[in-house]
């Protein structure tokens, strides 16, 4: 039980232990993290920073050099001191040990006389060795010990001549004291070997002094020199400070934003230029305001004023139409067919004119609900039948088996869908149309794809401009507006969505609308590739984001599962106004906002059946693993004529004929 405790009480210690360490470890990338931030964002102590280590070497190099140089004056000062010392013991020695006074005076003697000669102080300690005892070392002064002669001195006084005089450093050892360092010097003079030894103490103590004052220098000098930086630095960088901010409370729309002249120096010459620019941009923003505000107004009052008017027009137009056949001449009946299809054009000008001017004027409003994408699509495609049969081109779907549910404005969609296809059927030259749906867990898209005449390169960032047209002498064979692809782009831009455009000369074009699932999200990417799998066509090449909106990177997406290929088979043009509910589309007379009415007073041709395309080739289109070629809800390949709302492309790939049931 004791031991149990034991470890439960260590364990716990453990515990605490660890959450100390990674509370420490957060607590220091914390620090390290806002440090780096700081040092990021400010000129201001990147300088003062780098001023101090830039002074810290220079210091410590000048520190390191000084201390040479005294080291080497002091020392070199200490040795001729020594050698003259020296010189002088060696003139003593010889006096005093010549032959006729050995026997009254002993080497002992003559040891402590020389030693006499340093004074109270003792500046240097003597050995005298006799080179022909054999049993006794020598003699010393204050208990100096023989070895602090080190071997390479003695060897050199041994081997060179007499009165030869050597130095070197070493450590002088006492008997019963520490040692100390010290400058040996020594001289023979044939049997007598002569070692003077000079403490380093008060040397050494002097260079301490003098490093330790030399660091505190050195230390000082560099806070002043950062307290200078920081200074100076500050002289500049507070107005470029006040000059950002200024500039941001401008781009923010605080267009009276000034900044405060002093003095007449560059810097306030800059704050004079950036007062003088912010006056300009106001005056200039202003009067865009103004112009734009009257070209709202007027485009709006145009609109509204000329809906009266039209009415009448429209009215009579529809009694002269209704009885064209009882006219006598053939021309007159004519007539009144161009009167109406051109009513009907000025009717959806009128339509673009007014929502352009509600997008304009910011008053366009998200009515968001949660709806089926592939209803909308179903929709669209039948409101574009007629114009497609007469174009001779088919409407192929590419629909998941499962419900793409999204929360969006189902009449702006719409709207969206039908401008696409329209674009893609009046370009497409008589092609096959895909329109592919896809969805993942953030987002929807729908693409449609056509295989026409493409876009030229750069034309992908214009084709969403007002009235702008690719082939300019090229004739409107639909009677669109110029305002269709304008107005999708809006209607995407108001869901948060994104409308994008690629394509290229000769191998068509594809439109791509992708929109978040829930209304209000951020859009982060796209369940479908704005770039047709199967051009081998660098995708940053064409790829054209609305203007407005910029694409972010698309993160990748993980794809849904996808569901067996089910055989396809032949939808009958019947079963196609059941799916798409021709009872619930605008009706005769409303603009469809396409450029395209509901009439056309000309006959319709036949449909041309639909061909069969083997589940084999289904593959081909959805091998990237984004689009799903499955069915369940009774979605079928369609065949259409079209219209067009703007320039278009198209590319290659195997259409897909897809019906829900089972053979």
């Amino acid at each position: 039980m004791v031991a149990g405790l034991r470890g439960h009480r260590l364990h716990r210690a453990r515990r605490f232990a660890r959450r100390g360490l990674g509370a420490g470890r957060r607590f220091l990338r914390h620090a390290v993290r806002r440090l780096y931030t700081r040092w990021r964002r400010s000129i201001q102590i990147r300088v003062v920073t780098w001023t101090m280590l830039i002074s810290a070497v220079v210091v410590a190099i000048l520190g390191v050099f000084l201390m040479q140089q005294i080291t080497t004056a002091l020392l070199e000062g200490k040795e001729k001191s020594a050698l003259l010392q020296l010189d002088e013991g060696l003139g003593v020695l010889q006096r005093e040990l010549s032959s006729g006074n050995v026997p009254e005076v002993t080497l002992n003697e003559v040891t402590n006389r020389l030693k006499s000669r340093s004074g109270p102080s003792g500046l240097y300690e003597v050995y005298i060795r006799d080179t022909d005892e054999r049993y006794l070392d020598g003699y010393t002064t204050n208990e100096v010990l023989p070895e602090s002669v080190p071997e390479r001195l003695r060897k050199a006084v041994r081997e060179d001549r007499v009165g030869t005089r050597h130095s070197t450093y070493s450590e002088i050892s006492y008997i019963g004291r520490e040692s100390v360092p010290g400058l040996v010097v020594g001289a023979g003079d044939g049997r007598y070997e002569l070692y003077y030894l000079f403490p380093l103490t008060q040397e050494q103590q002097t260079l301490n002094t003098v490093s330790h004052t030399l660091a505190g220098v050195s230390s000082v000098l560099v806070v002043l020199l950062a307290a200078i930086a920081w200074l100076v630095t500050r002289q500049v960088v507070i107005p470029v400070r006040l000059a950002a901010h200024a500039a941001e409370r401008l781009a923010a729309g605080r267009l009276e934003e000034r900044m405060k002249v002093r003095g007449e120096d560059d810097l306030a010459r800059l704050a004079a230029s950036f007062n003088d620019m912010a006056g300009n941009l106001q005056d200039k923003i202003g009067e865009l305001e103004e112009l734009s505000q009257v070209q709202r107004q007027f485009v709006s009052d145009v609109s509204h004023e000329l809906r009266t008017p039209l009415t009448t027009i429209r009215i009579a137009a529809d009694m002269i139409y209704e009885h064209r056949e009882t006219f006598a001449d053939p021309a007159v009946g004519r007539s009144a067919e161009l009167l109406q299809s051109q009513l009907e054009r000025f009717e959806d000008l009128l339509a673009d004119l007014l929502e352009i001017s509600r997008h304009d004027a910011g008053a366009a409003t998200l009515d968001a609900e949660s709806v089926d994408v592939r209803d909308l699509v179903l929709r669209a495609v039948g409101d574009t039948e007629g114009l497609a049969e007469r174009k001779g081109s088919k409407l192929v779907l590419q629909l998941p088996g499962e419900p793409c549910m999204a929360e969006v404005d189902r009449r702006r969609v719409e709207r969206i869908l039908r401008n696409l296809l329209v674009n893609a059927v009046e370009h497409g030259e008589g092609e096959d149309i895909v329109v592919s749906v896809a969805a993942d867990r953030d987002a929807v898209a729908v693409a449609v794809r056509d295989h026409g005449v493409g876009l030229q390169p750069g034309h992908a960032q214009m084709v969403f401009d007002r009235f702008w047209r690719a082939d300019p002498a090229r004739a409107r064979t639909t009677g669109g507006t110029g305002l269709g692809l304008s107005i999708a782009k809006e209607d995407a831009q108001l869901h948060g969505g994104w409308l994008q455009a690629w394509g290229e000369p000769g191998k068509g074009s594809q439109f791509r609308l992708s929109l978040p699932r829930v209304a209000g999200a951020e859009l982060r990417g796209s369940p479908l590739p704005l770039v047709p799998p199967e051009t081998e066509l660098p995708r940053a090449s064409f790829t054209a984001l609305t203007p407005a909106d910029p694409e972010p990177p698309e993160p990748p997406r993980i794809p849904e599962p996808t569901r067996p290929v089910e055989p396809t088979r032949i939808v009958e043009p019947a079963r196609i106004s059941e799916h798409t509910r021709t009872s619930e589309l605008i009706p005769t007379g409303e603009s469809t906002g396409v450029g395209e009415s509901a009439r056309t007073g000309e006959p319709v041709r036949p449909v041309e059946p639909t061909r069969i395309v083997e589940p084999a080739r289904i593959s081909e289109p959805t091998r990237t693993g984004e689009l799903i070629p499955t069915g369940e809800d009774g979605q079928a390949a369609l065949s259409a004529t079209g219209a067009e709302s703007g320039p278009s492309g198209g590319g290659e790939g195997d259409p897909v004929v897809k019906d829900g049931d089972r053979p």
